[in-house]
């Protein structure tokens, strides 16, 4: 039996944006259209896009994370193709699937410490919700703590550990007795625990949302107080793990372990949604404790084989390739370009970060006629200056990036693990030129302002 569905895709590119903008989330097409994003990317290849006119756009979104490895890696599809071939009896439910075993045992051996019995899920705001269940079952307590700016996905359960107010507005209320403390607090952390009565602590090892770093021994001192007042100390490194921050996994930079692993998207290896909590056998004993819990927590896609068969590629190509030290190597070349870019343009106040998980702080400056701007942009919308840095990278440059979240002033930058030292020089070359731009009141970083406020106009 053969498809056309490939011969109509490809003759229906154009359509894109009326078939989203008819079936799918009108309110997203309007926003891409707004900020100049409407690229209608076609095909892709490494670390770059190609859109429907054929033009080459470097990648350092990486679909939040996703594509560690780089986009369409041979080697998974290889694999993937491989196992559609093998005609394998995936998810047969009552029976045990060999790929997941395999899986499960490759994840405990480069998990740090003792980690090492797992559980499968389709995404990480999934294995957070996991997380959070396995937490309360393992303690007896129903209290959680979180951080501010945490970022752990946008199901009920994971908005509850959100720390950001425009996910969490429309959906309360949540779930009751989560609180929230200060990133690199511990004096807060540990008057949030001192109840023993919390039965976990859940954070980012790396802040997605404006990329905040732990300060040295605070990882530590986390580890201490979970185990002073019994309290579990969940790690989500759905975006940070898998070789982002140059470790496998971030907290490795620290030597901690912690008592519960949430990892996602890289995992996928872009192919297949898969994720994995990956914990103790103590704690997870003390779920799946008697046979008829054996199903005390379960999903129904989460062990299949194609997804199973993308996480065993990929993180053979997260070793093989060496990418955890490539993102060292690379995200050091940045973080040293852009900090002397920083000693050149006064409105770029930190550049901070680790492997290829990096921020991009701005802030006011202190010339007055910039100053004058500053604040008036900000009174018109908190967000606005970021995109006098995101747009034209890509509209002049063919770079795509992200602002890191509402209201930071904040650039991040996330670029695939395998990257060179050209696509580095290409990127510093972008943002001085676009910093050029954007410290001169007449340049075209502040016209950007203007014509997003046209194009906002238009499509309204």
């Amino acid at each position: 039996m053969s498809s056309e569905i490939v011969n109509k895709y490809k003759s229906r590119i154009a359509e894109s944006y009326n078939l989203h903008r008819k079936f799918v989330n009108p309110s997203f097409v309007r926003v891409l259209e707004v900020i100049g994003y409407d690229r209608n990317y076609v095909s892709s290849e490494g670390a770059y896009l190609t859109d429907a006119n054929g033009k080459k756009v470097l990648d350092f979104l990486a679909g939040f994370g996703v594509y560690n490895i780089g986009r369409n890696h041979p080697h998974v599809a290889k694999v993937l193709h491989d196992t559609l071939d093998a005609k394998t009896a995936s998810l047969v439910q009552m029976d045990l699937g060999v790929m997941s075993g395999m899986l499960a045992e490759k994840l405990a051996e480069i998990a740090p410490g003792d980690l090492e019995a797992v559980f499968f899920t389709n995404s990480g705001t999934e294995g957070v919700e996991g997380a959070l269940k396995f937490a309360r079952q393992a303690t007896g307590r129903h209290k959680l703590v979180h951080c501010e700016h945490a970022f752990h996905g946008l199901t009920l359960g994971s908005l509850s550990v959100n720390g950001n107010k425009e996910f969490r507005n429309r959906n309360e209320p949540l779930l009751p007795d989560c609180s929230s403390v200060p990133f690199n607090d511990l004096d807060a952390l540990e008057k949030a625990l001192s109840g023993g009565d919390v039965g976990a602590f859940i954070f980012e090892t790396v802040q997605g949302k404006g990329v905040f770093v732990p300060e040295d021994g605070y990882l530590q001192g986390v580890r201490e107080l979970c185990d002073r007042y019994g309290t579990l100390m969940i790690a989500d490194e759905v975006q940070c793990g898998l070789g982002r921050t140059g470790k496998m996994f971030a907290v490795d930079h620290w030597g901690v372990k912690p008592d519960i692993l949430v990892i996602s998207k890289a995992l996928s290896g872009g192919y297949i949604p898969v994720g994995a909590i990956i914990t103790t056998r103590a704690i997870h004993t003390k779920i799946f404790d008697s046979m008829e819990r054996c199903f005390a927590h379960s999903n129904t896609f989460g062990q299949n084989d194609m997804a199973m068969a993308a996480g065993l590629a990929t993180i053979e190509i997260l070793e093989n390739e060496k990418l955890s030290e490539n993102a060292a190597k690379m995200g050091d070349r940045i973080i040293a370009g852009m900090n002397k870019l920083a000693e050149k343009y006064e409105m770029l106040t930190e550049v901070r970060g680790t492997g290829l998980m990096i921020g991009l702080q701005f802030g006011e400056p202190k010339s007055l006629a910039l100053k004058a701007s500053w604040k008036l942009l900000h009174k018109m919308n908190d967000d606005l200056f970021c995109q006098m840095i995101t747009m034209p990278l890509l509209a002049q440059h063919d770079i795509l990036s992200q602002v890191a979240g509402h209201g930071l002033d904040t650039v991040k930058i996330l670029p695939p693990l395998m990257i060179n030292d050209e696509d580095v020089d290409k990127f510093l070359t972008a943002m001085d030129a676009v910093l050029n731009e954007a410290h001169k009141i007449t340049g075209s970083g502040w016209k950007t302002v203007k014509d997003l406020g046209i194009r906002t106009a238009r499509t309204s």
